[in-house]
């Protein structure tokens, strides 16, 4: 039973414009409410803080609706059971799910998954064994159809996901080129991750050094950052590239209209693709994903970086911030105290 009346919440006061500020939040102590037959109470431990975030406080057409005004900001989370009225869960057990940035959920549980904490800790079924390892794999293999001796950039390359991409990409039999920002996570892409290149964005020369890396172009293309770096990744691509559109980090907080690729007719030239995806829709092969990633991480094969900041939910406006600034080295975490 849980004894504790108060479940601390952070709430979208306001649409950001821009990048979120102080006053887009607020921080509550809500109730806690009693659980109804079929619900359970999951005490939340960690939470997962992701770039896609940002558009969910916008109030135009997602692949989910936004997070309304004094809504709690929605999160993935990792959490225990602490209260059961549903045969399906127990207490004492483990689960992932979408429970938001507050201390506490009731949930029927019919979108959670339970966590095997004899495989991994909890933490990494938000990283390896949940939205960075799964993203990762939908794009690559499901979209991207990667195949073996092909030439792959990865954009974003150290941040959760991109890094997954190069691991996958490099396990199936391919060239990686990776771009990132600063000598530091560029030597974390080539000793730690095996990729075959990295590129610091920040020296500049983008498209120089692309080419540099890619002399015979490249087959896929894994986009987190959009923007310039789009339009650079594009400009090497082969005939028949797939390009898969991840995210767009650089262009998430623009006040102004997104910068859209000015060169996309290199598409109907080189007969390639570009397509975005989400990874939720393949939720029905997250079994099998999730089978073969365990499976690569027991055998050393894939490794998560994982960037766990511990304290209070309240620390949830200024972590967000770290994704935007490149302050973040891994997969952004939040610990709640216990």
């Amino acid at each position: 039973m849980n004894n504790s009346t108060t479940n601390r919440q952070v709430c979208l006061a306001n649409r950001p414009k821009g990048l979120p500020k102080e006053n887009d939040w607020a921080i509550i102590n809500g109730t806690i409410p009693k659980i109804e037959q079929g619900q359970v109470l999951t005490k939340i431990k960690y939470i997962s803080i992701d770039p896609a975030m940002r558009g969910w406080l916008n109030d135009s057409p997602s692949y989910v609706p936004p997070v309304g005004l004094g809504s709690v900001m929605r999160a993935l989370t990792v959490g225990e059971i602490i209260e059961s009225k549903n045969d399906s869960f127990h207490v004492g057990d483990w689960v992932s799910g979408l429970d938001g940035v507050q201390n506490y959920a009731v949930s029927y549980g019919s979108e959670y998954i339970k966590v095997d904490l004899s495989i991994a800790p909890p933490q990494t079924y938000l990283g390896t064994l949940g939205i960075a390892g799964l993203t990762a794999y939908c794009g690559l293999i499901n979209v991207g159809k990667l195949q073996t001796n092909e030439t792959i950039l990865v954009s974003g390359a150290a941040g959760s996901v991109g890094a997954h991409v190069g691991q996958i990409a490099k396990i199936k039999g391919n060239k990686v080129i990776g771009i990132a920002g600063g000598s530091k996570k560029c030597a974390y892409l080539i000793d730690k991750l095996g990729f075959d290149a990295a590129i610091d964005y920040k020296k500049g020369a983008l498209l120089e050094n692309i080419k540099q890396n890619c002399p015979d172009g490249i087959d896929l293309f894994f986009d987190n950052v959009g923007g310039i770096t789009l339009d650079a990744g594009l400009s090497v691509i082969n005939v028949g590239a797939r390009v898969i559109i991840c995210g767009a980090i650089s262009q998430y907080n623009l006040s102004k209209e997104i910068e859209g690729p000015s060169n996309y007719l290199l598409l109907l030239r080189r007969r390639a693709r570009m397509e975005g995806f989400i990874y939720f829709d393949f939720r029905t092969d997250w079994p099998s994903m999730l089978r073969e990633l365990a499976e690569w991480r027991s055998a050393g094969k894939i490794y998560g970086l994982e960037d766990i900041t511990e304290g209070q939910v309240d620390i949830f406006p200024s972590t967000l911030l770290r994704l935007f600034s490149g302050d973040n080295f891994g997969k952004l975490i939040i610990k709640l105290p216990d």
